[in-house]
């Protein structure tokens, strides 16, 4: 095995919007601007926590299609109630699922497809 720690990871988002997109990161969902590059503006990104994302409109830089990313998160239901207060357009109800998560989905401007997601409680083992 190599012995390399991977610190983190930043995905790549197209947008047509550049200024859109951010307006919607900032705005809407509670991200800062990390940085941006270009003139005029191509390529920025937006962080909040331990997350960042990168938004690109540049042709040789975007992704093809719609990404989907899965962002872990705390306080979920509180996060949720934020977006319905803003006006975000949920796409997917938040709910318990089968597969140990609490997580609810939404699409940005550019239909990039954004799921967050919180672990349930794992029962204890008895004994």
């Amino acid at each position: 095995m190599i012995p390399s720690r991977f610190q983190s990871i930043s995905p790549f988002l197209g947008t047509d919007d550049l200024p859109a997109a951010l307006a919607f990161y900032q705005g809407k969902l509670g991200f800062d601007l990390a940085w941006e590059w270009g003139s005029p503006l191509e390529v920025a990104a937006v962080c909040r926590d331990q997350v960042e994302i990168t938004l690109t409109c540049r042709s040789d830089a975007r992704p093809g299609g719609i990404s989907r990313i899965y962002i872990g998160i705390d306080a979920i239901d509180d996060y949720h109630a934020h977006l319905q207060r803003t006006g975000v357009p949920i796409s997917v109800a938040i709910g318990d699922r089968p597969y140990g998560m609490r997580d609810f989905s939404l699409a940005d401007p550019d239909g990039n497809v954004l799921t967050f997601g919180q672990p349930l409680p794992q029962p204890q083992p008895c004994c």
